[in-house]
């Protein structure tokens, strides 16, 4: 993703194969890049129980493939997508997402009004954005988040030695800087998020045998070696 300043990385120039290279690049996981957009989704389902947040925004939302989830896993709730690249965007809104709108966006300012949403996913995004841009998005996010709202933001676990290479052989990620876990904490906390804690997820590859150990790895969230992770923070 790109704007003017270079402050993002530029997707356009995957937006139309952007799967392709990503299931070459995580074949060894066993699953393909759209079983990575479900996981997530369905880790915000299995966070939220039965509650069916009003409004989503999927920050960076890409192509709108975790959005196609929500739309089916969190059927009752208004969704939202939106990045700075265009041509990403332009194939998410070909998919006729129900209850869905994306636009693109420069990459600073979220285009909504205050307290406007009750969830905000920032999924595999940040390592992709300039560190001293960090701060003004996350006060952004914070604006538009309802009182008692969430951020969830997903990142690549830089301690996994085999997301560091996936990472390091990926097109997509060549200029990625990957972000520690307690600095995206911290980052959430100094920003005016409360209750921030990370989770870490995908522990097993993902296929075969492997399968069967997948129910363990709720288990195993406050250990800091799972292939991803994710910060969750609240507004006061």
């Amino acid at each position: 993703m790109e704007n003017k300043e270079s402050s993002f990385d530029n997707f356009d120039a995957f937006a139309s194969d952007y799967r392709q290279i990503h299931n070459q690049n995580i074949k060894l996981t066993g699953a393909d890049s759209h079983y990575f957009s479900e996981f997530k989704v369905k880790w915000l389902r299995q966070y939220y129980g039965k509650e069916q947040p009003g409004r989503i925004l999927d920050l960076g939302a890409g192509d709108g493939t975790c959005l196609t989830y929500f739309s089916t896993l969190f059927p009752e709730s208004e969704l939202k997508g939106i990045d700075v690249s265009e041509l990403s965007i332009q194939e998410a809104a070909a998919k006729n997402i129900p209850r869905a709108e994306v636009k693109a966006y420069d990459g600073r300012h979220i285009p909504f009004t205050d307290n406007e949403f009750d969830t905000i996913l920032v999924a595999t995004v940040m390592h992709h954005i300039r560190f001293e841009e960090h701060k003004g998005l996350m006060q952004e996010a914070l604006r538009v988040l309802r009182p008692g709202g969430r951020i969830f933001i997903v990142e690549h676990n830089p301690f996994n030695p085999v997301t560091m290479h996936m990472v390091n052989t990926c097109p997509f990620d060549e200029d990625a800087v990957l972000l520690k876990p307690g600095y995206t904490k911290k980052l959430l906390s100094e920003n005016g998020f409360q209750k921030v804690k990370n989770h870490f997820i995908l522990f097993f590859p993902r296929g075969g045998i492997f399968r069967m150990l997948h129910p363990l790895e709720k288990y195993f969230q406050g250990i800091p070696i799972g292939g991803q992770y994710v910060t969750v923070g609240m507004k006061a």
